[in-house]
Protein backbone atom coordinates (compact mmCIF):
# COMPACT_ATOMS: atom_id res chain seq x y z
CA UNK A 1 0.00 0.00 0.00
CA UNK A 2 1.04 3.14 -0.37
CA UNK A 3 1.17 7.00 0.75
CA UNK A 4 -1.33 8.02 -1.97
CA UNK A 5 -3.49 5.00 -0.95
CA UNK A 6 -3.31 5.49 2.46
CA UNK A 7 -4.10 9.03 2.87
CA UNK A 8 -7.77 10.42 2.34
CA UNK A 9 -9.17 10.38 -0.94
CA UNK A 10 -11.65 12.80 0.64
CA UNK A 11 -9.56 16.06 0.40
CA UNK A 12 -10.58 18.72 -1.84
CA UNK A 13 -7.43 20.99 -2.34
CA UNK A 14 -5.54 21.46 -5.48
CA UNK A 15 -2.35 19.08 -4.52
CA UNK A 16 -5.08 15.81 -5.65
CA UNK A 17 -4.80 17.41 -9.14
CA UNK A 18 -1.29 16.62 -9.34
CA UNK A 19 -2.02 12.64 -8.61
CA UNK A 20 -0.71 10.72 -10.92
CA UNK A 21 1.82 12.71 -12.30
CA UNK A 22 4.52 9.84 -12.67
CA UNK A 23 7.04 8.94 -14.99
CA UNK A 24 5.91 6.06 -17.29
CA UNK A 25 8.13 3.38 -17.51
CA UNK A 26 9.45 2.57 -21.20
CA UNK A 27 7.51 0.17 -22.89
CA UNK A 28 3.87 1.06 -20.83
CA UNK A 29 1.58 1.88 -23.32
CA UNK A 30 -1.95 3.83 -23.00
CA UNK A 31 -4.66 3.00 -24.88
CA UNK A 32 -7.21 5.75 -25.51
CA UNK A 33 -10.56 4.30 -23.11
CA UNK A 34 -12.65 5.37 -26.16
CA UNK A 35 -11.39 2.63 -28.07
CA UNK A 36 -8.15 4.24 -30.12
CA UNK A 37 -5.40 2.15 -31.07
CA UNK A 38 -2.68 2.30 -28.57
CA UNK A 39 -0.61 5.20 -28.46
CA UNK A 40 2.20 6.81 -27.01
CA UNK A 41 1.17 8.45 -23.33
CA UNK A 42 0.80 12.32 -23.56
CA UNK A 43 2.91 14.45 -21.94
CA UNK A 44 1.34 15.78 -18.56
CA UNK A 45 0.99 19.55 -17.90
CA UNK A 46 0.77 21.10 -14.59
CA UNK A 47 -3.02 22.24 -15.14
CA UNK A 48 -3.68 18.57 -16.17
CA UNK A 49 -5.93 16.00 -14.23
CA UNK A 50 -4.65 12.50 -14.69
CA UNK A 51 -7.12 9.94 -15.40
CA UNK A 52 -10.54 9.06 -16.92
CA UNK A 53 -13.98 10.11 -16.06
CA UNK A 54 -15.68 7.63 -14.38
CA UNK A 55 -18.59 6.91 -16.98
CA UNK A 56 -16.07 6.49 -19.70
CA UNK A 57 -13.65 3.89 -17.65
CA UNK A 58 -16.86 1.38 -16.73
CA UNK A 59 -17.93 1.89 -20.41
CA UNK A 60 -14.50 0.87 -21.57
CA UNK A 61 -14.05 -2.13 -19.14
CA UNK A 62 -17.47 -3.25 -20.58
CA UNK A 63 -16.22 -2.83 -23.95
CA UNK A 64 -12.79 -5.02 -23.67
CA UNK A 65 -15.33 -7.82 -22.25
CA UNK A 66 -17.58 -7.38 -24.59
CA UNK A 67 -14.62 -7.90 -27.19
CA UNK A 68 -12.89 -10.60 -25.38
CA UNK A 69 -16.42 -12.34 -25.12
CA UNK A 70 -16.68 -13.14 -28.75
CA UNK A 71 -13.90 -15.16 -28.62
CA UNK A 72 -14.42 -17.39 -26.29
CA UNK A 73 -16.18 -20.29 -27.15
CA UNK A 74 -19.48 -21.85 -25.21
CA UNK A 75 -19.09 -24.61 -23.01
CA UNK A 76 -22.16 -27.53 -22.41
CA UNK A 77 -22.53 -27.70 -18.40
CA UNK A 78 -24.41 -30.10 -16.20
CA UNK A 79 -27.96 -28.47 -15.21
CA UNK A 80 -26.40 -27.72 -11.49
CA UNK A 81 -23.60 -26.07 -12.78
CA UNK A 82 -25.34 -23.88 -14.96
CA UNK A 83 -27.10 -21.16 -12.24
CA UNK A 84 -25.62 -17.82 -12.71
CA UNK A 85 -24.29 -18.86 -16.02
CA UNK A 86 -25.36 -17.13 -19.72
CA UNK A 87 -26.95 -18.96 -22.22
CA UNK A 88 -25.01 -19.17 -25.35
CA UNK A 89 -27.76 -20.31 -27.35
CA UNK A 90 -31.67 -20.23 -27.82
CA UNK A 91 -33.30 -22.69 -24.69
CA UNK A 92 -35.86 -24.45 -27.30
CA UNK A 93 -38.31 -26.97 -25.91
CA UNK A 94 -37.08 -30.72 -26.46
CA UNK A 95 -40.75 -31.67 -26.40
CA UNK A 96 -44.65 -30.60 -26.21
CA UNK A 97 -45.09 -29.66 -22.36
CA UNK A 98 -47.22 -31.37 -21.41
CA UNK A 99 -46.09 -34.13 -23.10
CA UNK A 100 -49.77 -35.53 -22.22
CA UNK A 101 -52.97 -34.23 -21.42
CA UNK A 102 -52.80 -34.45 -17.42
CA UNK A 103 -55.11 -33.87 -14.59
CA UNK A 104 -54.60 -30.34 -13.56
CA UNK A 105 -56.97 -31.27 -9.92
CA UNK A 106 -57.10 -34.40 -7.21
CA UNK A 107 -60.90 -35.35 -8.02
CA UNK A 108 -62.27 -37.23 -10.62
CA UNK A 109 -61.99 -38.00 -14.44
CA UNK A 110 -65.30 -38.53 -15.91
CA UNK A 111 -66.69 -39.22 -19.31
CA UNK A 112 -69.51 -37.20 -20.58
CA UNK A 113 -72.37 -36.18 -18.73
CA UNK A 114 -73.26 -36.82 -14.86
CA UNK A 115 -74.33 -38.52 -12.85
CA UNK A 116 -71.72 -41.28 -13.17
CA UNK A 117 -70.55 -44.41 -11.98
CA UNK A 118 -68.04 -44.82 -10.23
CA UNK A 119 -65.36 -47.36 -11.21
CA UNK A 120 -64.69 -49.87 -8.14
CA UNK A 121 -61.12 -49.40 -6.36
CA UNK A 122 -58.77 -51.75 -7.80
CA UNK A 123 -55.47 -52.22 -9.45
CA UNK A 124 -54.10 -49.49 -11.55
CA UNK A 125 -55.98 -47.75 -14.31
CA UNK A 126 -59.64 -47.07 -15.33
CA UNK A 127 -61.11 -50.02 -12.93
CA UNK A 128 -59.30 -48.34 -9.68
CA UNK A 129 -56.97 -45.20 -9.24
CA UNK A 130 -55.16 -43.23 -12.02
CA UNK A 131 -52.29 -42.05 -10.36
CA UNK A 132 -49.07 -40.01 -11.79
CA UNK A 133 -46.32 -41.49 -13.05
CA UNK A 134 -48.29 -44.07 -14.00
CA UNK A 135 -49.49 -45.15 -17.30
CA UNK A 136 -52.56 -46.95 -18.19
CA UNK A 137 -54.13 -47.91 -22.03
CA UNK A 138 -57.82 -48.80 -20.79
CA UNK A 139 -60.24 -46.11 -22.29
CA UNK A 140 -62.69 -44.60 -19.63
CA UNK A 141 -66.40 -45.43 -20.84
CA UNK A 142 -68.89 -42.99 -21.30
CA UNK A 143 -70.95 -42.23 -18.18
CA UNK A 144 -67.99 -43.25 -15.57
CA UNK A 145 -65.90 -42.09 -13.62
CA UNK A 146 -62.68 -42.81 -12.25
CA UNK A 147 -60.46 -41.49 -9.05
CA UNK A 148 -57.23 -39.20 -10.08
CA UNK A 149 -54.19 -37.76 -8.85
CA UNK A 150 -53.12 -34.30 -9.93
CA UNK A 151 -50.04 -34.58 -12.88
CA UNK A 152 -51.66 -37.93 -13.96
CA UNK A 153 -51.96 -39.22 -17.09
CA UNK A 154 -55.68 -38.32 -18.38
CA UNK A 155 -57.55 -41.61 -19.56
CA UNK A 156 -58.78 -42.07 -23.07
CA UNK A 157 -62.33 -40.91 -23.36
CA UNK A 158 -62.66 -39.00 -20.11
CA UNK A 159 -64.04 -35.68 -20.54
CA UNK A 160 -63.59 -33.24 -17.99
CA UNK A 161 -61.87 -33.70 -14.32
CA UNK A 162 -64.56 -33.37 -11.30
CA UNK A 163 -62.41 -31.74 -8.37
CA UNK A 164 -63.16 -33.51 -4.95
CA UNK A 165 -64.31 -30.90 -2.95
CA UNK A 166 -66.61 -30.00 -5.82
CA UNK A 167 -68.30 -33.64 -5.99
CA UNK A 168 -70.19 -36.08 -3.87
CA UNK A 169 -71.46 -39.85 -4.21
CA UNK A 170 -75.19 -41.17 -3.21
CA UNK A 171 -76.32 -44.37 -1.68
CA UNK A 172 -76.23 -45.73 -5.09
CA UNK A 173 -72.69 -44.93 -5.69
CA UNK A 174 -73.33 -42.77 -8.18
CA UNK A 175 -70.89 -39.37 -8.76
CA UNK A 176 -72.45 -35.88 -9.35
CA UNK A 177 -71.13 -32.76 -9.44
CA UNK A 178 -71.59 -29.80 -7.28
CA UNK A 179 -70.95 -27.47 -9.80
CA UNK A 180 -71.39 -27.18 -13.32
CA UNK A 181 -68.97 -29.35 -15.65
CA UNK A 182 -67.92 -27.83 -18.89
CA UNK A 183 -66.22 -30.13 -20.93
CA UNK A 184 -61.78 -30.24 -20.24
CA UNK A 185 -62.19 -28.23 -17.18
CA UNK A 186 -59.04 -28.81 -14.78
CA UNK A 187 -56.95 -30.74 -18.08
CA UNK A 188 -54.27 -29.47 -18.64
CA UNK A 189 -54.01 -30.15 -22.44
CA UNK A 190 -50.33 -31.19 -24.25
CA UNK A 191 -48.51 -28.57 -25.56
CA UNK A 192 -50.40 -26.01 -23.42
CA UNK A 193 -47.22 -24.53 -22.16
CA UNK A 194 -45.26 -25.40 -25.47
CA UNK A 195 -45.12 -27.06 -28.49
CA UNK A 196 -41.91 -29.02 -29.40
CA UNK A 197 -39.19 -26.51 -30.86
CA UNK A 198 -40.94 -23.76 -29.24
CA UNK A 199 -37.98 -21.06 -28.41
CA UNK A 200 -37.94 -20.94 -24.22
CA UNK A 201 -35.45 -18.56 -23.45
CA UNK A 202 -33.08 -15.96 -26.33
CA UNK A 203 -29.64 -16.47 -26.32
CA UNK A 204 -27.78 -14.56 -23.86
CA UNK A 205 -30.62 -14.93 -20.93
CA UNK A 206 -29.03 -15.50 -17.51
CA UNK A 207 -29.85 -18.91 -16.04
CA UNK A 208 -31.56 -17.96 -12.50
CA UNK A 209 -33.29 -20.66 -10.95
CA UNK A 210 -36.78 -20.73 -12.66
CA UNK A 211 -34.61 -21.22 -16.04
CA UNK A 212 -32.78 -24.39 -14.23
CA UNK A 213 -36.28 -25.57 -13.56
CA UNK A 214 -37.69 -24.51 -17.15
CA UNK A 215 -34.96 -26.40 -18.46
CA UNK A 216 -35.35 -29.82 -16.43
CA UNK A 217 -38.70 -29.65 -17.58
CA UNK A 218 -38.25 -29.42 -21.19
CA UNK A 219 -35.86 -32.28 -20.50
CA UNK A 220 -32.54 -31.02 -20.82
CA UNK A 221 -29.62 -32.38 -18.71
CA UNK A 222 -27.01 -29.75 -19.66
CA UNK A 223 -26.79 -26.23 -20.76
CA UNK A 224 -24.78 -24.60 -23.30
CA UNK A 225 -23.06 -21.42 -21.82
CA UNK A 226 -20.20 -18.48 -22.22
CA UNK A 227 -17.59 -19.86 -19.96
CA UNK A 228 -17.15 -17.81 -16.43
CA UNK A 229 -14.08 -16.18 -16.64
CA UNK A 230 -11.10 -17.20 -14.48
CA UNK A 231 -10.09 -15.09 -12.10
CA UNK A 232 -6.66 -14.76 -9.81
CA UNK A 233 -6.27 -12.27 -6.59
CA UNK A 234 -2.99 -10.67 -6.26
CA UNK A 235 -3.00 -9.15 -2.18
CA UNK A 236 0.11 -6.37 -2.10
CA UNK A 237 1.88 -5.53 0.47
CA UNK A 238 4.15 -5.93 3.26
CA UNK A 239 2.29 -4.64 6.09
CA UNK A 240 -0.62 -7.51 5.45
CA UNK A 241 -1.60 -10.03 8.16
CA UNK A 242 -3.36 -12.43 8.08
CA UNK A 243 -4.71 -13.57 11.27
CA UNK A 244 -4.14 -11.48 14.76
CA UNK A 245 -4.73 -7.90 15.68
CA UNK A 246 -2.66 -5.10 14.30
CA UNK A 247 0.65 -4.25 15.42
CA UNK A 248 3.66 -2.64 14.99
CA UNK A 249 2.60 -0.87 11.62
CA UNK A 250 1.11 -3.93 10.46
CA UNK A 251 -2.58 -4.33 9.37
CA UNK A 252 -5.02 -7.00 8.44
CA UNK A 253 -5.58 -7.99 5.26
CA UNK A 254 -9.52 -7.04 4.49
CA UNK A 255 -9.80 -7.28 1.30
CA UNK A 256 -8.20 -10.71 0.58
CA UNK A 257 -11.71 -11.56 2.29
CA UNK A 258 -13.54 -9.57 0.78
CA UNK A 259 -12.82 -10.06 -3.11
CA UNK A 260 -13.24 -13.44 -3.12
CA UNK A 261 -17.04 -14.12 -2.76
CA UNK A 262 -17.77 -10.61 -4.30
CA UNK A 263 -15.94 -11.33 -7.86
CA UNK A 264 -17.90 -14.91 -7.59
CA UNK A 265 -21.35 -12.70 -7.35
CA UNK A 266 -19.72 -11.52 -10.48
CA UNK A 267 -20.01 -14.44 -12.04
CA UNK A 268 -15.85 -15.39 -12.04
CA UNK A 269 -14.50 -18.69 -11.02
CA UNK A 270 -11.78 -17.71 -8.27
CA UNK A 271 -9.15 -19.50 -9.04
CA UNK A 272 -7.34 -18.28 -5.77
CA UNK A 273 -5.57 -15.27 -3.27
CA UNK A 274 -2.38 -14.65 -3.39
CA UNK A 275 -0.48 -12.94 -1.35
CA UNK A 276 2.65 -11.14 -2.23
CA UNK A 277 5.31 -9.23 -0.58
CA UNK A 278 6.31 -5.34 -2.28
CA UNK A 279 8.72 -7.50 -4.50
CA UNK A 280 8.76 -6.38 -8.39
CA UNK A 281 9.99 -9.61 -9.77
CA UNK A 282 7.67 -11.83 -7.90
CA UNK A 283 4.81 -9.65 -8.77
CA UNK A 284 5.96 -9.86 -12.54
CA UNK A 285 5.95 -13.79 -12.02
CA UNK A 286 2.42 -14.04 -10.49
CA UNK A 287 0.95 -11.44 -13.39
CA UNK A 288 2.92 -13.45 -16.55
CA UNK A 289 2.39 -17.43 -15.03
CA UNK A 290 -1.22 -16.89 -13.74
CA UNK A 291 -3.28 -19.29 -15.82
CA UNK A 292 -6.41 -16.46 -15.20
CA UNK A 293 -8.36 -14.62 -17.78
CA UNK A 294 -8.42 -11.78 -15.40
CA UNK A 295 -6.00 -10.68 -12.57
CA UNK A 296 -7.04 -8.58 -9.95
CA UNK A 297 -4.10 -7.01 -7.94
CA UNK A 298 -4.10 -4.61 -4.91
CA UNK A 299 -2.51 -1.55 -4.22
CA UNK A 300 0.82 -0.48 -6.31
CA UNK A 301 -0.77 0.92 -8.31
CA UNK A 302 0.30 4.86 -7.83
CA UNK A 303 3.81 6.26 -7.53
CA UNK A 304 5.21 5.24 -4.30
CA UNK A 305 8.91 3.62 -4.01
CA UNK A 306 7.26 0.12 -3.87
CA UNK A 307 4.44 0.54 -6.34
CA UNK A 308 5.38 -2.05 -8.94
CA UNK A 309 2.06 -2.17 -10.79
CA UNK A 310 3.09 0.10 -13.70
CA UNK A 311 6.65 -0.90 -13.91
CA UNK A 312 5.43 -4.78 -14.05
CA UNK A 313 2.70 -4.13 -17.05
CA UNK A 314 5.62 -2.37 -18.75
CA UNK A 315 8.12 -5.24 -18.49
CA UNK A 316 5.09 -8.09 -19.25
CA UNK A 317 4.12 -5.51 -22.50
CA UNK A 318 0.89 -4.94 -21.54
CA UNK A 319 -1.47 -2.10 -22.76
CA UNK A 320 -3.18 0.17 -20.40
CA UNK A 321 -6.37 0.86 -20.91
CA UNK A 322 -7.30 2.74 -18.34
CA UNK A 323 -4.94 4.35 -16.61
CA UNK A 324 -6.28 6.06 -13.25
CA UNK A 325 -10.00 7.16 -13.20
CA UNK A 326 -11.66 10.50 -12.26
CA UNK A 327 -13.41 8.80 -9.00
CA UNK A 328 -13.46 9.20 -5.37
CA UNK A 329 -12.25 7.27 -3.53
CA UNK A 330 -9.92 4.73 -5.74
CA UNK A 331 -8.41 7.27 -8.37
CA UNK A 332 -5.32 5.35 -8.81
CA UNK A 333 -6.95 1.85 -10.15
CA UNK A 334 -6.37 0.86 -13.41
CA UNK A 335 -7.22 -1.95 -16.62
CA UNK A 336 -4.79 -3.54 -18.72
CA UNK A 337 -4.69 -5.72 -21.41
CA UNK A 338 -2.15 -7.87 -20.86
CA UNK A 339 0.25 -9.55 -23.64
CA UNK A 340 -0.01 -12.68 -24.73
CA UNK A 341 -3.27 -14.38 -25.17
CA UNK A 342 -6.19 -12.26 -26.25
CA UNK A 343 -8.75 -11.64 -23.82
CA UNK A 344 -6.86 -11.08 -20.72
CA UNK A 345 -6.73 -8.26 -18.62
CA UNK A 346 -5.19 -7.41 -15.25
CA UNK A 347 -7.71 -5.00 -12.91
CA UNK A 348 -5.14 -3.03 -10.70
CA UNK A 349 -6.94 -1.73 -7.55
CA UNK A 350 -5.97 0.80 -4.63
CA UNK A 351 -4.86 -0.70 -1.53
CA UNK A 352 -7.58 0.97 0.33
CA UNK A 353 -10.38 -0.94 1.39
CA UNK A 354 -13.24 1.17 0.39
CA UNK A 355 -11.16 2.55 -2.58
CA UNK A 356 -10.88 -0.85 -4.00
CA UNK A 357 -14.38 -1.40 -3.68
CA UNK A 358 -14.97 1.62 -5.78
CA UNK A 359 -12.44 -0.09 -8.17
CA UNK A 360 -14.48 -3.43 -8.26
CA UNK A 361 -17.81 -1.26 -9.19
CA UNK A 362 -16.16 0.75 -11.90
CA UNK A 363 -13.62 -1.62 -13.39
CA UNK A 364 -13.90 -5.14 -12.38
CA UNK A 365 -17.48 -5.24 -12.58
CA UNK A 366 -18.04 -4.65 -16.14
CA UNK A 367 -15.34 -6.71 -17.33
CA UNK A 368 -16.58 -9.40 -15.48
CA UNK A 369 -19.79 -9.27 -16.52
CA UNK A 370 -18.73 -8.34 -20.09
CA UNK A 371 -16.66 -11.62 -20.51
CA UNK A 372 -19.29 -14.07 -19.18
CA UNK A 373 -22.23 -12.99 -21.76
CA UNK A 374 -24.13 -11.29 -18.95
CA UNK A 375 -26.88 -9.40 -20.51
CA UNK A 376 -26.50 -6.28 -18.44
CA UNK A 377 -22.74 -6.13 -18.52
CA UNK A 378 -22.18 -3.07 -17.32
CA UNK A 379 -24.95 -3.66 -14.18
CA UNK A 380 -26.47 -0.20 -14.86
CA UNK A 381 -27.42 2.10 -12.02
CA UNK A 382 -31.00 2.84 -11.55
CA UNK A 383 -31.95 6.59 -10.13
CA UNK A 384 -32.98 7.16 -6.44
CA UNK A 385 -33.62 10.46 -5.25
CA UNK A 386 -31.31 11.61 -1.96
CA UNK A 387 -32.43 12.47 0.77
CA UNK A 388 -29.77 14.61 1.89
CA UNK A 389 -27.15 16.66 0.38
CA UNK A 390 -23.60 14.99 -0.17
CA UNK A 391 -20.53 17.15 -0.54
CA UNK A 392 -18.92 16.66 -3.94
CA UNK A 393 -15.36 16.90 -5.54
CA UNK A 394 -15.05 19.53 -7.48
CA UNK A 395 -13.95 17.81 -10.60
CA UNK A 396 -14.13 14.14 -9.63
CA UNK A 397 -17.37 11.76 -9.36
CA UNK A 398 -17.74 10.16 -6.08
CA UNK A 399 -19.13 6.57 -5.12
CA UNK A 400 -21.14 7.20 -1.43
CA UNK A 401 -22.58 4.33 0.36
CA UNK A 402 -26.02 5.03 0.62
CA UNK A 403 -29.12 2.93 2.75
CA UNK A 404 -31.84 2.34 1.55
CA UNK A 405 -34.94 4.43 3.49
CA UNK A 406 -38.77 4.39 1.81
CA UNK A 407 -37.07 4.70 -1.28
CA UNK A 408 -34.56 7.37 -1.11
CA UNK A 409 -30.99 7.43 -0.99
CA UNK A 410 -29.36 8.08 2.68
CA UNK A 411 -25.59 8.92 2.64
CA UNK A 412 -23.78 6.69 5.41
CA UNK A 413 -20.86 8.25 7.47
CA UNK A 414 -17.68 6.22 7.30
CA UNK A 415 -17.14 6.28 3.92
CA UNK A 416 -13.28 7.48 4.17
CA UNK A 417 -11.47 5.34 1.23
CA UNK A 418 -9.79 3.22 3.84
CA UNK A 419 -13.31 2.08 5.87
CA UNK A 420 -15.48 -0.53 5.61
CA UNK A 421 -17.78 0.36 8.52
CA UNK A 422 -20.08 2.00 5.65
CA UNK A 423 -20.47 -0.51 3.08
CA UNK A 424 -20.82 -3.16 5.24
CA UNK A 425 -24.39 -1.70 6.33
CA UNK A 426 -24.91 -0.51 2.85
CA UNK A 427 -27.39 -1.17 0.33
CA UNK A 428 -26.03 0.26 -2.37
CA UNK A 429 -23.21 3.12 -3.90
CA UNK A 430 -24.85 6.36 -4.81
CA UNK A 431 -22.63 7.99 -7.84
CA UNK A 432 -22.51 11.46 -6.87
CA UNK A 433 -21.46 14.09 -9.46
CA UNK A 434 -18.69 16.36 -9.45
CA UNK A 435 -19.81 19.42 -7.67
CA UNK A 436 -22.45 17.20 -4.94
CA UNK A 437 -25.89 17.08 -4.79
CA UNK A 438 -28.56 18.83 -3.61
CA UNK A 439 -31.17 17.10 -1.57
CA UNK A 440 -33.88 15.29 -3.06
CA UNK A 441 -32.04 14.88 -7.01
CA UNK A 442 -32.04 11.82 -8.73
CA UNK A 443 -28.50 10.18 -8.11
CA UNK A 444 -27.58 6.81 -10.02
CA UNK A 445 -27.11 4.54 -7.17
CA UNK A 446 -25.11 1.00 -7.97
CA UNK A 447 -26.43 -2.71 -6.75
CA UNK A 448 -24.39 -4.75 -4.16
CA UNK A 449 -23.89 -8.58 -4.67
CA UNK A 450 -25.62 -8.39 -1.77
CA UNK A 451 -28.93 -6.48 -2.31
CA UNK A 452 -29.34 -7.36 -5.81
CA UNK A 453 -31.40 -10.41 -6.55
CA UNK A 454 -30.18 -13.41 -8.95
CA UNK A 455 -30.37 -11.50 -11.66
CA UNK A 456 -28.01 -8.88 -11.10
CA UNK A 457 -29.99 -6.70 -12.69
CA UNK A 458 -32.72 -6.15 -9.69
CA UNK A 459 -33.45 -2.63 -7.74
CA UNK A 460 -32.59 -3.04 -4.00
CA UNK A 461 -34.95 0.36 -3.41
CA UNK A 462 -38.09 0.15 -3.49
Amino acid sequence: MTSDERGSDDGMDEALALVGRRPRPAGLVRQDPASGPAVPPPQTSPGHRHGTAWPEARAAAARAGTTAAATRRPVPVPLGQALGRVLAEPLRALTDLPSFDTSAMDGWAVAGPGPWRIAPEGPEGPEGSVLAGHATSAELADGHAVRIATGARIPAGATAVVRAEHSRTDAAGQLHARREVVQGQDIRPRGQECRSGDRLMPAGSLVTPAVLGLAAAAGYDELTTYPRPRVEVLVLGDELLTSGLPHEGLIRDALGPLLDPWLRALGADVLGVRRIGDDAEELYQAVTGSAADVVVTTGGTASGPVDHVHPVLAKAGATLLVDGVRVRPGHPMLLAALGGPAGRYLVGLPGNPLAAVSGLLTLAEPLLRALAGHPAAGSEPFSVPVRDGIQGHPQDTRLVPVLDRDGAAVPLRYSGPAMLRGIATADGMAVVPPGGARPGQALDVLDLPWTAPATGQGVCFT
